[in-house]
C-alpha cells in the first residue's frame, strides 16, 4: 500500500472532524429537548377513520359526510387492474381552495385508503398506488376552505386481489 499523501490526510481529518461535530451537536440538541425525532415520525392521524371497517363508519369518522356530487374532481385510474396490490390513481381537485382529499375504497377491509391535507394555495393533486381487495368503487371526498365536502367516484375492476381478503 503506497504511503498517504498530505492532501489525503488533511481531507480525511476534515471529514472526521465534521462528522464528530455533527454528532455532538445532534446529541446536545436531543439532550436539551430541542430536537424530538418522535414529533417528526408520528404526525397526528385519525385512528378511528383509518381503522373503521365499513364505508359509512369511515366516512363519518373522517368528517366527510354530507358531501355533494361534483364534476370538478378528476379521477384518473385504470378500468381493470390486473393486480389489486398496485392500482394507480391520480386525483385532481379543481374546487377552489381545496383543503383535503380523502380516498375511500368501498369493499376494502378498511375503506379509508388515504387522507391528504393541502396548504392554502397549494394545488390539490395527488398520484399514488392503492391496494384493493376486490373490484370496488373508489370514492374521493374533497373538503373546500368553506367547510363543504364534495365527492366523485369511479368503479375499478380487480382481477387479482391485493388486501388478503
Amino acid at each position: 500500500m503506497p504511503p498517504a499523501r498530505k492532501g489525503d490526510v488533511d481531507r480525511l481529518r476534515r471529514l472526521l472532524l465534521k462528522a464528530a461535530t455533527t454528532g455532538v451537536s445532534a446529541g446536545a440538541l436531543l439532550a436539551a429537548g430541542l430536537l424530538r425525532p418522535t414529533a417528526a415520525l408520528a404526525a397526528d392521524w385519525n385512528r378511528a377513520a383509518f381503522t373503521a371497517t365499513s364505508l359509512s363508519e369511515a366516512i363519518r369518522a373522517a368528517g366527510a359526510g354530507g358531501s355533494s356530487d361534483s364534476g370538478s374532481i378528476v379521477i384518473k385510474t385504470v378500468e381493470i387492474a390486473e393486480n389489486g396490490a398496485q392500482v394507480p390513481l391520480e386525483v385532481i381537485s379543481n374546487i377552489p381552495d381545496s383543503q383535503s382529499i380523502s380516498i375511500f375504497i368501498e369493499k376494502n377491509p378498511m375503506p379509508l385508503a388515504a387522507s391528504l391535507t393541502f396548504a392554502r394555495g397549494a394545488q390539490a393533486r395527488v398520484r399514488l398506488q392503492l391496494k384493493m381487495a376486490e373490484s370496488s368503487r373508489i370514492r374521493v371526498v374533497v373538503r373546500a376552505a368553506d367547510g363543504k365536502n364534495h365527492h366523485a367516484s369511479r368503479e375499478v375492476k380487480v382481477t387479482l386481489g391485493g388486501c388478503g381478503a
